[in-house]
This record gives structure tokens, sequence and C-alpha cells, in this order.
């Protein structure tokens, strides 16, 4: 199901013919350096993963991480939206792109829209956690006109992140 479009892509929900699609972008350098390494080996553990998470966050939130695919062909190259993590009081803007699409306006694009959804779904407050050393995020969430606020640690194991707001 579509959930926004830009001039240039299009926001879906993830579904499990997503799976071989998961299956790379978490297994690329970029997502494991930047956002962590969620053990996702396999085509099952793809399905688990967008099953327990992007799936059960649209069931309980009406919200969760989309699909991001290019509008011309439909060619997955990331995804983006919006999460309700239990570490956080507010929702927390997510995204994460195939290395090859880094650089070109895909992220701010599909972010805007994630914000924008947000919004018409009625959240006043949505937020973004970046790891210290990411610094390509932090310049986009500052595009998006999005300040530090502080430095936090979500759980005793995970590095300290930087939260925006």
């Amino acid at each position: 199901m579509q959930v926004a479009q830009t001039p240039r892509l299009i926001l879906r929900q993830l579904t499990e013919d997503d799976a071989s699609f998961i299956l790379v972008l978490l297994n690329t350098q970029g997502f494991i350096d930047n956002i962590g390494d969620k053990g996702v080996r396999s085509l099952v553990d793809a399905r688990e993963y967008i099953a327990s998470g992007p799936v059960k966050s649209y069931q309980e939130h009406g919200f969760g991480l989309f699909a991001v695919v290019l509008a011309d062909n439909g060619f997955p190259i990331g995804m983006c939206g919006l999460i309700k993590r239990p570490t956080l009081d507010n929702v927390d803007l997510g995204y994460a792109f195939l290395p090859q699409y880094w650089g070109q306006g895909y992220a701010f694009e599909a972010a805007k829209a994630s914000l924008e959804l947000g919004k018409s779904l009625g959240i006043e407050r949505i937020v973004a956690i970046v790891s210290s050393h990411n610094d390509a995020s932090k310049s986009l969430l500052n595009k998006l006109g999005m300040q530090f606020e502080t430095t936090l640690q979500l759980t005793p194991d995970d590095e300290p992140v930087e939260l925006f707001s």
C-alpha cells in the first residue's frame, strides 16, 4: 500500500515480498556501521524482521518504516519512515538507503515525506537519533530543519546517540 509520493519516489508498506531487498540493505556496511547489525542473514530472517518490525508497527501505530522505491520503475532503494521505540518518548524518523543511492537527495525527499505523513497523522513531535560519527545524517537532519538537542544512551549496551528534534 502506497503511503506517500514525491516527484521521484514512492513510499509504500513493506511486505514479505521485500525480503530479498531487506536482506541486502540490512547487510550493507553503511547500515551496520550507522544503525547496527540486526542479525538478518537469510530470507527467513528478513521476512521475520519485516513482520515483527514494520508490519507490526503499521498494525499498532498506523505508521512504520516504509519501502522507498523509484517512482519510474518501482525499484527499491531504501526504507524510511516513523518508528515508535520503547526507549524514546517521541516518534523517531528513521531511514536507510543502498549506498549507490547516497548523495542524490533521495533520503531528504523520503524523510520530508515521512515528516509530512507524521504531521497528517497528528504526531506533534518527531525526533531523530543518529550515531555521533554519522555526519551525513546529521547534515540531512539539519537540512530538514531539525537541530541537535542532546546525547543519550538508549540501553546500557548501546553506544550513545545524538538526539535531533
